[in-house]
């Protein structure tokens, strides 16, 4: 991905959660590096777990001066999801989802998103997200998929767009202090074991 991508998607206004106010995303990196973790819908089960996992890492970001943010398409599910406490990084939402059009971040339709759904990536982390007791709902937009974003201070380098093929794709946790290069070791959730009809930890 071109860093002119991430010049254009930085002046998409994005809405902060907390304050009401809109930003443009760019400034979300203009003084430091970012990781962005683009949610399918904030109600999303597998959504809730990956942003879960995620803000294992908040506080070697913190450490390491990076900005952790979780982006919503839309507003639906969004107070649950702060009460539950599922992320640790500052929300915002991307009412007119241009963020997610120009990221290049799918849309499933009728067709292909139930096989999407129940892929064995998917039933792998709605499996852990089970076990650590993460519930989910099917309220809001079920056709939009997300991804990852990273992006270093300034906007002058795109460390990863990471796009997702099915719902249950995510970066591997060490994989981000990699690419950031932040040193250390995270703990992530144990690895369910999945055949073609079901899931054991």
């Amino acid at each position: 991905m071109s860093a002119e991508i991430v010049k254009k998607v930085a002046v998409n206004l994005v809405k902060d959660v907390k304050t009401g106010q809109t930003v443009p995303l760019g400034s979300l990196w203009e003084s430091r590096a970012c990781v962005l973790l683009f949610l399918r819908r904030f109600g999303c089960q597998v959504c809730r777990w990956t942003a879960s996992e995620l803000s294992k890492l908040k506080p070697q970001l913190d450490a390491a001066n990076v900005n952790l943010v979780g982006v919503g398409p839309e507003e639906v599910g969004v107070d649950e999801f702060v009460q539950g406490k599922f992320f640790a990084g500052d929300l915002y939402v991307d009412e007119t989802k241009q963020c997610y059009k120009d990221l290049g971040y799918r849309r499933y339709n009728a067709l292909n998103v139930i096989p999407a759904a129940a892929s064995k990536k998917s039933r792998e982390v709605i499996s852990k997200a089970k076990a650590d007791g993460i519930p989910g709902n099917f309220k809001g937009d079920l056709l939009q998929a997300g991804g990852t974003l990273i992006v270093g201070a300034g906007g002058e380098q795109v460390l990863l767009n990471f796009v997702q093929d099915s719902p249950g794709d995510h970066v591997e946790l060490q994989e981000v202090l990699r690419l950031l290069g932040v040193e250390g070791t995270v703990q992530a959730s144990m690895q369910p074991k999945c055949d073609d009809t079901m899931c054991t930890m």
